[in-house]
């Protein structure tokens, strides 16, 4: 059976990611990706797949190229028998920040400009000391980073981590799952009957979610947790 681990994250500092733009309005959803958290709990070796041949390039301190390499960095977690849920939000709050800017063409191409005309966004974050819950599975032991980093602005967060009893893996069947999902990871293993759909890049994820498939359930907790069995990273063609 697979080790299964709890794991909760407090912010530090305010977190910021743009999960929507509604004009001016750049929104953070309370929902951390678990693409962005397999990232930032170093379980992707993204230098042993640098664009450049002979350069060791990391994603935690530099990025030769602007483009995702999701696959290539995830299904090496598949092999190795690791997969990371989505985390929800246990506890958070949201704070606005307005910044400013002006038109500065002139100190880039060195135009001819009359006109100085200050515009404006606003940031929607989430506060410090916030928490969020996500689940690790893991064929092996798995040790977790006591501190991370997450979001545009590498903002600092704890990371607190409990082991659950072993897993009882039961027969297909329906049940609820309340934690967000990432849709290809679940659907070629389970039946989806219902969910809600969170709108985030790369990949929408849902939540609130009834299905019907195997699942692992856990002695000695205060609530019923029903998981999914097979979850893995797939990727859309």
């Amino acid at each position: 059976m697979p080790h299964v681990y709890r794991c909760t994250l407090e912010l530090h500092d305010s977190l910021y990611y743009a999960t929507r733009e509604i004009g001016r309005l750049y929104e953070t959803e309370p929902v951390l990706h678990n693409y962005a958290l397999c990232y930032a709990l170093g379980l992707v070796d993204s230098a042993k797949y640098a664009t450049t041949v002979g350069e060791d390039h990391s994603y935690r301190y530099f990025c030769p190229e602007q483009v995702p390499m999701y696959e290539a960095h995830l299904t090496p977690l598949n092999q190795q028998g690791i997969y990371i849920t989505p985390a929800r939000a246990v506890r958070h709050a949201a704070v606005l920040n307005t910044w400013k800017y002006a038109d500065n063409r002139y100190h880039v191409e060195m135009q001819k400009t009359q006109k100085n005309i200050p515009s404006f966004g606003r940031a929607k974050e989430i506060a410090p000391e916030s928490q969020f819950e996500f689940f690790a599975i893991s064929q092996q032991p798995l040790t977790f980073p006591r501190w991370i980093r997450l979001g545009k602005w590498m903002s600092k967060a704890e990371v607190a981590v409990k082991e659950l009893s072993t897993p009882k893996q039961n027969s297909a069947r329906e049940f609820a799952f309340p934690y967000p999902l990432n849709p290809l990871d679940v659907m070629f293993t389970n039946q989806v009957v219902s969910y809600d759909t969170i709108n985030m890049p790369p990949v929408s994820l849902i939540r609130n979610v009834r299905m019907v498939g195997e699942h692992y359930t856990f002695e000695g907790l205060k609530e019923t947790l029903k998981l999914p069995v097979n979850m893995e990273y797939r990727f859309s063609n």
